[in-house]
């Protein structure tokens, strides 16, 4: 057993999906969470930026004791997974792996389109991971870097949103996928306008109650399980009050503001 708890990071808000699922599956787990709300997003940065930002995040969440670390975030996890691995000792965990291995099993044309920043499409992380587990599979990816900021402001469901999402999907539709990987953890708040472009007969797969499954297995094997009530504690790096007011949208519960803490990501 071991009562600390779950440090889970992004780039800002879409990470509390996988909060969400983690608690769904491992209620008696903590978890201290860390959004990046200065810094977002992340998907349009060099790839040493993102490295840069990933091992000051983490190195926060250390600071709190925690005994394995999620990496909520799909560019993160493409781009900078391994150096945070060698950098720390305790579990450090992405979303890459667990979400294309839910997709492998689903598709039955083998057809799997990907949507992502422009840096998880550029890294290739999910098709990588895709031909591995099945090398007949046809991957489509697609950059979309405007749905971070449709959804960290509040337009997941605008007309905007809508103009926008039609432009992407346009290849995937042409492509004939049957199943759409979820590429970044805002994502899953626009799955009802991609599934309404898309149509009924497309599965979409986002990484959260992937993740949270294979971490729950993960703890479980480590025999690193808590066995005491969950607490949740939430920090930002800019505008806590706004991450307070759209976090329910993710959570689908409140968080009051006095529940989230700012702090300089700088300093570590």
């Amino acid at each position: 057993m071991d009562n600390r708890p779950i440090g889970v990071f992004d780039s800002g808000l879409g990470g509390l999906t996988v909060v969400k699922e983690l608690a769904a599956a491992l209620p008696n787990e903590s978890i201290v969470y860390f959004g990046d709300t200065a810094r977002v997003p992340y998907g349009t940065r060099s790839r040493e930026t993102i490295i840069k930002y990933a091992l000051q995040d983490a190195r926060f969440l250390i600071s709190q004791n925690i005994k394995a670390i999620v990496v909520a975030c799909g560019t993160v996890s493409s781009i900078a997974l391994f150096p945070l691995q060698n950098a720390y000792k305790i579990p450090i965990i992405g979303v890459v792996d667990a979400t294309a291995t839910a997709a492998a099993a689903v598709t039955v044309n083998k057809k799997v389109g990907i949507l992502g920043t422009t840096g998880t499409i550029k890294s290739g992380s999910f098709e990588k991971m895709l031909y591995r587990i099945d090398n007949k599979i046809k991957a489509v990816p697609k950059a979309c870097p405007m749905f971070v900021p449709l959804v960290e402001n509040g337009f997941a469901q605008s007309d905007a949103a809508h103009f926008i999402a039609n432009e992407y999907l346009a290849d995937l539709k042409q492509e004939g996928v049957d199943t759409i990987i979820l590429g970044c953890t805002h994502y899953p708040l626009l799955k009802g306008l991609i599934s309404d472009i898309m149509g009924e007969g497309v599965r979409l797969v986002d990484s959260a109650e992937p993740t949270a499954k294979y971490i729950a297995e993960l703890l479980a094997e480590r025999d690193i399980l808590s066995n005491q009530g969950a607490k949740y504690s939430y920090y930002v790096s800019d505008a806590a009050g706004d991450f307070a007011k759209f976090a329910r949208l993710f959570l689908g519960v409140k968080i009051p503001v006095d529940n989230v803490s700012e702090i300089d990501i700088e300093m570590y």
